[in-house]
């Protein structure tokens, strides 16, 4: 394979090597099965590996890549290591990064779904589930917090946070209208009073140097990141066939209302709206998955966002989950072929949700200089990201009310599981414990209370 051919020896030094797309090939699998610990734990990850150890791309065109994808509906994370496989081995380097961030938790959901649903049952995996239910429920609450903390840095983005809150608490707006008159606030916002609507997320200044680098600050970009329309139009082209392609298939195999083609509609919609993180997206899933489809229950939701947070991979990965309960619970092949209709709508919803992000890099990444910063485009992202907030807070009474009164407010509340949830959310706050640590001991109690104590 040829060196990537932005690289040129006058604009870094010479001890620095040129990367084969071999060796690339094997860092992006090696980081698809450790990328642990949600967007910021995986940034820190590339950021250690990428920037500071290999020296293949510096400090100040890591982050330029980064705040372009933070504006992004999708998983930021996902997409920055599309990014640089992009920019340095061209569209396939661009691919195979960002499909080896998602394949192994993947394949790891998978199995871990099929020995949900064909295993729930037992009573070492329902105990399990029963402590890490209420830990589920400090950690939506702490990302809530997290968000908002960053986010809504004056009255007015609270008082959208507040409005969201209340229209999909109250009124049971649908989140994608939630979304768009956010995105018209903001949009009318940034031109009335710009200062209450810049960008409230900051990934710290460009301004360490950890020595030369592969892409350094003035190398040079290359020929195929340069933005042409023709370029543009091809990758959007390529885009829209490989969605409308599977979807026609479905149509016209099963049926618009069949199971499969409904799940790719739908996640293609979802993949659209994930501003501000997996969390942010998780009350669309729960709307549509849940309540309409009916594809599972809030419970098995619940169970599905502890397994995604225990996964490596972007923790919208969810979607896997929930495509292969709902692949499996209704039948989709016939009786006798569940597990394939697991694997089948895990792998498509997956499809569905991650092609958007390939596109976007693809296709926008010679747009990053004239846009991560414009106010136009950012002042209606700013508005969403508080909107998601108030979101974020329905989803944990959402959860809270599942876990702590399993049988509705005229049964018994479930003191443990609230003492389990206090626990884990001094745990995250007090002491800023690692997530996976959380579900880790809050599984383990559950599985001594239901199978030694109780």
């Amino acid at each position: 394979m040829h060196p990537p051919e932005n690289l040129t020896p006058e604009s870094h030094n010479n001890a620095i090597p040129n990367v084969s797309f071999q060796e690339a090939f094997w860092f992006w699998l090696k980081l698809g099965f450790i990328s642990f610990g949600g967007p910021a734990g995986q940034i820190s990850i590339m950021h250690q590996e990428l920037v500071v150890n290999r020296r293949w791309i510096s400090e100040k065109r890591f982050l330029h890549a980064l705040n372009y994808c933070m504006v992004l509906p999708g998983p930021e994370a996902q997409q920055l290591a599309t990014y640089i496989g992009w920019l340095m081995h061209r569209t396939w380097g661009g691919i195979v990064a960002g499909a080896l961030f998602v394949l192994p938790s993947l394949v790891i959901l998978i199995l871990l779904s099929w020995i949900y649903i064909a295993f729930g049952d037992i009573a070492f995996v329902a105990g399990l589930f029963y402590g890490i239910k209420p830990a589920v429920t400090a950690i939506v609450v702490q990302a809530a917090h997290r968000i908002g903390s960053r986010a809504l840095k004056n009255n007015v983005l609270w008082a959208i946070a507040a409005a969201a809150f209340v229209a999909i608490f109250a009124l049971h707006v649908p989140f994608p209208l939630i979304v768009l008159i956010a995105a018209l606030v903001g949009f009318a916002g940034g031109r009335l009073a710009p200062a209450k609507f810049r960008a409230g997320v900051s990934h710290g200044k460009a301004q360490e140097s950890f020595g030369p680098a592969l892409i350094d600050d003035d190398t040079p970009t290359p020929e195929h990141a340069r933005h042409r329309w023709s370029r543009l139009a091809q990758i959007s082209g390529i885009g829209a066939l490989l969605w409308a392609i599977p979807i026609g298939f479905l149509t016209s195999t099963y049926g618009w209302e069949h199971t499969l083609t409904q799940m790719g509609w739908f996640f293609t919609k979802a993949a659209l709206l994930t501003f501000g993180g997996a969390y942010a997206v998780l009350p669309y899933l729960y709307q549509g998955a849940v309540e309409y489809y009916q594809w599972l229950t809030p419970e098995q939701m619940i169970d599905g966002l502890a397994l995604g947070e225990t996964t490596p991979g972007p923790l919208i990965m969810v979607v896997a989950f929930v495509g292969f309960v709902g692949g499996y619970t209704k039948a989709v092949f016939g009786p006798d072929t569940l597990f394939l209709a697991g694997c089948v709508a895990a792998s498509l919803v997956t499809w569905f949700t991650f092609l958007p992000s390939f596109i976007f890099i693809l296709a926008g990444g010679p747009l990053v200089e004239s846009t991560h910063n414009d106010l136009k485009f950012t002042a209606p992202l700013t508005a969403i990201t508080a909107a998601v907030v108030g979101v974020i807070l329905n989803l944990a009474l959402f959860f809270g009310y599942h876990v702590l009164w399993p049988t509705g407010f005229s049964g018994t509340f479930d003191w443990i599981s609230a003492l389990i949830s206090l626990a884990a959310a001094v745990a995250l706050f007090r002491f800023r414990m690692n997530v996976i640590h959380v579900i880790a001991a809050s599984a383990t109690i559950g599985l001594i209370i239901k199978t030694v104590l109780i």
